[in-house]
């Protein structure tokens, strides 16, 4: 009985601390918004005038709240299968190769290392500046095409080009790992009655690898539909200038801080927003899980 007790004292020791910031700082801070969303609260976080579901309803009914929802979509549709695709390819490249594996694991994942920030700047101020002695721009001057401001229009919309190569290269190399984690469970003894009944290529990729990748494919898309909801830092970092975002390409984490933590502080209709956007990640997932049978055969 005893040592029943001390190990779960020493359990609260060590878990305690993590308890406990994980409710002050996540959990508290979730619920105290969803109370501010149903008051009006500008310029304080705390709840002056009651106004219901009134929050809600206009941020529904702005139509830039509604055009960060269509930034988000555009957004998604691209980056969601594009990195899904190339993290599998990278995955599989990885897997067959049989001579410094480990190697190639490594510069693929060391991207994920880097701060979103440090490589929006990167991007911004070296890559794809908008001046000739800009890394992109002398790369076309070797072909003789003019340079390009990538930043400075929104028509032509280079800068969807600017947002999607750092979100790709910053997140690939984290998707590839899962991907391997899940190609390398895969039972040798499949491949080789594979390669018995003279199947190979496509038919194994297809008939063997893609759908013993279920689990894994479900997870990824999840959490890559998640973090598409989510974009900010290279929006924010790579189009405002000086503080000023320009009023095109706004995802609804960006919109939110500017009605937030803009001029106006306007909390109530924030933290309604915010409310609203878990609503559609979680409506989101839990149809995701439902389409592609999540748990019903595993990898």
């Amino acid at each position: 009985m005893r040592g029943r007790q001390d190990r779960n004292l020493w359990f609260w020791v060590f878990v305690g601390p993590f308890v406990l910031g994980l409710v002050v700082f996540v959990y508290l801070p979730i619920l105290w918004s969803v109370y501010l969303s149903f008051f009006d609260s500008y310029n304080t976080v705390t709840p002056t005038t009651f106004v219901g579901v009134g929050n809600y309803l206009d941020m529904l009914r702005d139509p830039a709240f509604r055009s960060s929802l269509l930034t988000f979509l555009a957004f998604a549709v691209f980056i969601v299968p594009t990195t899904f695709v190339l993290s599998l390819s990278a995955a599989l490249l990885v897997a067959r190769t049989r001579v410094m594996q480990s190697f190639f694991r490594s510069v693929f994942f060391l991207p994920t290392a880097c701060s979103y920030v440090v490589a929006a700047l990167i991007w911004k101020m070296s890559i794809f500046s908008g001046i000739r002695s800009g890394l992109a721009n002398a790369v076309l001057g070797w072909f003789g095409i003019e340079s390009i401001p990538w930043l400075s229009l929104a028509d032509p919309p280079w800068y969807w080009l600017v947002i999607v190569t750092a979100r790709l290269w910053l997140q690939v190399g984290f998707y590839m790992i899962l991907f391997l984690a899940g190609i390398q469970r895969i039972s040798p003894t499949l491949y080789e009655a594979a390669a018995i009944d003279g199947a190979e290529g496509w038919k194994v990729f297809r008939h063997i690898t893609l759908p013993q990748l279920r689990a894994t494919s479900t997870a990824v898309l999840l959490l890559l539909l998640i973090n598409a909801f989510q974009a900010f830092d290279e929006f924010y970092n790579i189009l405002s200038t000086f503080g000023t975002y320009p009023p095109y390409a706004r995802p609804p984490l960006v919109y939110l801080y500017y009605t937030a933590l803009g001029s106006g502080q306007d909390f109530g209709h924030g933290s309604a927003g915010a409310v609203i956007l878990t609503l559609i990640i979680a409506v989101v997932a839990v149809v995701q899980g439902r389409i592609l049978r999540l748990g019903d055969r595993g990898d």
